[in-house]
Formats: structure tokens, C-alpha cells, sequence
């Protein structure tokens, strides 16, 4: 079984978790049986393009989400955006009209 699928599988589950679902929840969702969102999860099975966008779908996630797998906390999170900020005063601007544009 190769790493990557278990890291796809991995990212899903924590997107899962993260988004409150149960398996039974998510699986009837995207319209597949529990035990082969169970698969996905443990990297026994890889997605395929279909239930990755119905995984994305129903999670409201962007289908790239799955693929980053690069976890940062949100507390360095933070103090990497603070330190970026006081390093680049343009970044203020450009992070300030995208906020503007996205707020509701």
C-alpha cells in the first residue's frame, strides 16, 4: 500500500472529522457503502474522480484540500502570517482588499 494513498486517506478522515460527518453520514451522502468510505480512509482503496468530487462536494471542501498535506497549527499559523506582515508592508494591502472582498 503506498504512503500517498494512506495520506489521501488520512486527509479525508481529518476533513471528515473536521466537518462533523460520521462515516455512515458521509457514505450515504456521497452515495456509497460505509466499508468502502472506511477503504478510502485507510489508503486500502484510492477515489475515484467521481467520488472525489462528490467527497469535495459534500464536504464544501476544494478537491485540492485532499491533496495538501502539509499540517500546520493554527497558532503557527498565525505567528507565520504576523511575522509575514511585519516583513512585507504590501502584504498588509494586498491580504487586506481580499478580506474585503470576501467579507459578508
Amino acid at each position: 500500500m503506498s504512503d500517498f494513498k494512506k495520506l489521501l486517506g488520512k486527509k479525508i478522515q481529518t476533513i471528515r472529522k473536521s466537518k462533523g460527518f460520521t462515516q455512515e453520514k458521509l457514505a450515504e451522502l456521497i452515495n456509497i457503502e460505509t466499508p468502502s468510505l472506511s477503504y478510502l480512509e485507510t489508503g486500502k482503496y484510492s477515489p475515484s474522480v467521481e467520488t472525489l468530487q462528490k467527497l469535495s462536494e459534500a464536504l464544501q471542501v476544494a478537491p485540492w484540500e485532499f491533496y495538501y498535506f502539509t499540517d500546520i497549527s493554527d497558532e503557527d499559523m498565525k505567528n507565520e502570517l504576523k511575522q509575514a506582515l511585519e516583513d512585507q508592508p504590501k502584504l498588509v494591502k494586498l491580504l487586506y482588499n481580499f478580506y474585503k472582498s470576501i467579507e459578508y
